[in-house]
């Protein structure tokens, strides 16, 4: 006989995790735009940085949203097989956001098709990946996505030929050519191999990552430290005025491909990082 978690305590957990993430910055991104301040050489670039640390001083102690785009929910899903559910896990996490939303008072922002357009009222649905794990542990890392940044999200078929430092000079001209309009500085998530699909995956699931923890493999963690460089090179600068913080950290997820095949997908991510997770 498995663990039960209600479907109650599932709803109420995601409700308050999306109230939460709309209005309090995630705090290691947090440090990490405030330590950008006194590296950064441009006047005009400060102040930006500045303003987004006042935004967010202010979102957390008045209890608002950081940015009037609350986003589209994604949830990575671990649920141990002790565990035993009420209803499927999405059902509840879908109810969670819509709470959330409505008590948070937060933009609903989710249409009910790509063309027919018609606002869902609720925020719902979101987007749910579901992994079983062993032991009785459900974890839920939920994340808010703005859309101004993810339009300039992109995924490229590679050659698999290509050598690691020409995959970093494509990623990184991509990122520059798109990042001013991302709502810089940004956070990048990369997601190397798989399929194309979950190249874009992985590319999410790299956000959830630590800021500034660096991949475990050499290979990648070199490379995560020359994307940044090379963007942070740019001068694009927060908020596009000009400065040496585009970019202010790079997460790079890695998976096993096709031997025809080099899967790379690009999450942007704007200043505005916003996760929580959730264990039960």
């Amino acid at each position: 006989m498995g663990r039960l978690i209600k479907a109650s305590t599932i709803i109420n957990a995601v409700s308050k995790a999306c109230i939460e993430s709309a209005c309090i910055l995630d705090k290691i991104a947090y440090n990490s735009i405030k330590d950008s301040i006194d590296k950064e050489k441009n006047a005009t670039a400060r102040y930006v940085l500045e303003e987004l640390i006042s935004n967010a001083d202010i979102a957390e102690r008045e209890y608002i949203p950081i940015c009037q785009d609350t986003g589209m929910v994604i949830c990575f899903v671990e649920c141990g097989l002790k565990i035993n559910l009420e209803e499927p896990i999405s059902d509840s996490i879908n109810k969670g956001i819509k709470k959330g939303f409505e008590d948070g008072v937060l933009r609903k922002s989710i249409v009910n098709d790509p063309f027919e357009r018609i606002n869902t009222n609720d925020n719902t649905p979101g987007i749910v990946y579901i992994e079983q794990t062993t032991g009785n542990i459900l974890k839920i890392n939920l994340m808010l996505k703005g859309f101004g940044s993810e339009n300039m999200s992109f995924i490229k078929m590679l050659n698999p030929s290509l050598s690691q430092d020409d995959v970093v000079e494509i990623i990184s001209n991509e990122i520059c050519n798109k990042a001013f309009n991302a709502c810089p500085p940004v956070f990048i998530g990369i997601g190397i191999g798989g399929s194309m699909d979950y190249a874009s995956v992985l590319s999410k699931k790299a956000l959830l990552r630590p800021v500034n923890k660096k991949n475990i493999d050499k290979t990648y963690a070199d490379m995560e430290e020359k994307i940044l460089q090379s963007v942070n090179r740019s001068n694009i600068g927060p908020a596009g005025y000009t400065g040496n913080t585009t970019v202010l950290s790079v997460s790079i997820e890695s998976y096993p491909t096709h031997i025809a095949a080099l899967p790379v997908a690009v999450t942007m991510q704007c200043h505005a990082l916003r996760h929580r997770e959730i264990i039960l």
